[in-house]
């Protein structure tokens, strides 16, 4: 299935625009990866991860670009692909929680 055929963005009520589930998707589900160019410093819509070579940043150019941030998420980072934590109803927002991306 392709992130399009899972998500969507709409308004939000947590802030701006946000990412949304078209359909219910069960808990483990692979949703995308966090696509764009390598980023040199941070700005908007940088998502920052670590891994082997110390902190890497890309530069968000699809939808994933969206998420809002939460404190209870039902979706986290493997790297820069973003996995349901919880299964995510229907219109659903899809979170994150910045502090563990």
């Amino acid at each position: 299935m392709k992130i399009d055929d899972l998500v969507y963005v709409a308004q939000s009520p947590i802030h701006g625009r946000g990412l949304f589930a078209k359909v219910r998707i069960p808990k483990g589900t692979y949703i995308g990866t966090y696509e764009g160019p390598e980023a040199r410093r941070n700005g908007k819509y940088v998502l920052w991860i670590e891994d082997e070579n110390g902190l890497v940043g890309r530069r968000g150019m699809n939808n994933l670009r969206y998420l809002n941030h939460c404190d209870r998420p039902n979706a986290e980072f493997d790297g820069f692909e973003l996995y349901a934590v919880k299964t995510i109803k229907a219109q659903q927002e899809i979170t994150i929680n910045y502090d563990g991306a």
